[in-house]
């Protein structure tokens, strides 16, 4: 490339005004040498105030192209996009493609210019061409930036976004653009053929492997969670061990941002969704349903047979009083068959205060109006501990939101936790000041 100052090297040895006109063949040269030679301009200037009218004019050209192309053209594309009913021509105009590729027209319109106004193949000439392309590089990588922001966005509006994220795709196309537009523009700027430098950047392998590693490493396993649908913005993931847990804002061609439910931000490594384990709650949200699963811890001391006067206050429980009848009759014929004995209560069958209270907890979740009934429903006696005899509950909300499944957790177990007394059970617990301040009394 010849440099900015060889400007002054060619007007130096390009002779007289005449003899520049003659070997330029510029039209601008052969009209304007000869009026500033007419006007009293001294000789030794005539070079340098041709070549700044020669300026001022590629100024002025682009200045009225710059009207044209954006004041006149983007009104008229806003005028049509307005009145357009799709919307990605809209969303093309918000990432202003159409404002970028205008800017471009001012740089052609002085690139094709510069021949004309000075001396075809002359350093100024040259300089003012090079200047000029290096400028609609810049536009172009910009405009191709804007496009691809304007097809995610496109793409983010379908339905098939909500399943496979190209976000990251999209990030990997701009690392190519703007490697590509950095290459081109150094080529331009200094003369070079790009090979020269695609070839250098070949001898750099392993440093770029180095410096690209994360997003190669993204690259990869952007692939793989898109194809086999690993996770999706907006699904809830947890991963411990990065301190995450909450919504999926973002899958990156590096990272993966997601907001706590602190409302933080934890910003994952994309890689590390596919060699390290996460839970990912999407399961559940497409489900419908939200699993409860809580145990009360009853005291074992309080568990007992139930007399005729127990069953009978248990009768009036209205949730039970067809259990129970059943029941009754089916212990009294297993005993009358198998001969009990029935003077002692450990005799053959018997009803148990504990089993009538997980029989009312069956039968309060079946009749509860907040939980799924299609979904797996239980109410189990786990192994005993030191913290009491485990009754879990094991069922599923009908409402996935947060709040309102928390709500319908706490109201259920509100309610077994407060009809304990009336099943003569108790719960455990650790002894309080309060059962220490009892004892004292």
């Amino acid at each position: 490339m010849y440099g900015a100052f060889e400007t002054l090297t060619f007007v130096q040895t390009t002779g007289t005004p005449s003899a520049q006109a003659a070997e330029s063949g510029a039209p601008w040269s052969d009209f304007v040498t000869p009026l500033l030679a007419s006007v009293g301009v001294p000789e030794p200037w005539l070079p340098f105030v041709a070549a700044g009218a020669g300026i001022l004019l590629l100024a002025l050209l682009a200045f009225f192209a710059d009207v044209i192309a954006r004041r006149l053209l983007i009104r008229l594309v806003s005028f049509f996009v307005g009145r357009s009913s799709t919307d990605w021509d809209d969303i093309l105009q918000k990432r202003r493609v159409f404002v970028r590729l205008a800017r471009i027209v001012p740089a052609v319109i002085v690139y094709l210019s510069a021949p004309l106004i000075f001396s075809s193949g002359g350093a100024l000439s040259i300089f003012v061409q090079q200047v000029a392309l290096a400028y609609m590089l810049i536009m172009a990588v910009l405009f191709a930036d804007s496009i691809l922001n304007a097809l995610l966005e496109i793409y983010e509006t379908s339905e098939i976004s909500g399943r496979i994220t190209l976000r990251w795709l999209m990030q990997l196309f701009k690392i190519i653009l703007y490697s590509l537009g950095a290459i081109l523009l150094l080529s331009v700027l200094l003369n070079r053929n790009p090979g020269f430098f695609l070839g250098s950047l070949g001898a750099m392998t392993a440093v770029l492997m180095l410096i690209f590693k994360d997003s190669i490493l993204g690259f990869v396993a952007g692939i793989q969670l898109s194809a086999n649908q690993m996770v999706r913005v907006g699904d809830w993931i947890e991963m411990p061990q990065y301190g995450a847990d909450g919504d999926v804002l973002d899958v990156g061609l590096t990272t993966v941002r997601v907001q706590n439910w602190d409302k933080t931000i934890t910003t994952v490594p994309t890689y590390a969704l596919i060699s390290s384990s996460f839970k990912n709650w999407r399961g559940m949200s497409e489900s419908g349903g939200r699993r409860i699963k809580r145990a009360i811890y009853i005291d074992m001391t309080s568990v007992k047979f139930s007399d005729e006067e127990t069953l009978a206050r248990f009768s009036k429980i209205q949730f039970i009083r067809e259990y129970l009848d059943r029941t009754k009759d089916e212990v009294r014929v297993f005993n009358e068959s198998q001969g009990i004995e029935e003077s002692s209560v450990v005799n053959g069958r018997r009803i148990t205060n504990l089993g009538t209270f997980r029989a009312y907890v069956v039968a309060y979740l079946r009749n509860h109006p907040n939980l799924d009934k299609d979904m797996t429903l239980l109410v189990r006696q786990l192994a005993p501990t030191e913290h009491g005899l485990p009754i879990e509950i094991y069922a599923f909300s009908s409402d996935t939101a947060w709040a309102n499944y928390e709500g319908i957790q706490a109201d259920i177990f509100d309610h077994l936790l407060a009809s304990l007394p009336e099943f003569d059970l108790r719960v455990f617990q650790n002894p309080t000041g309060a059962d220490l301040l009892a004892l004292k009394g």
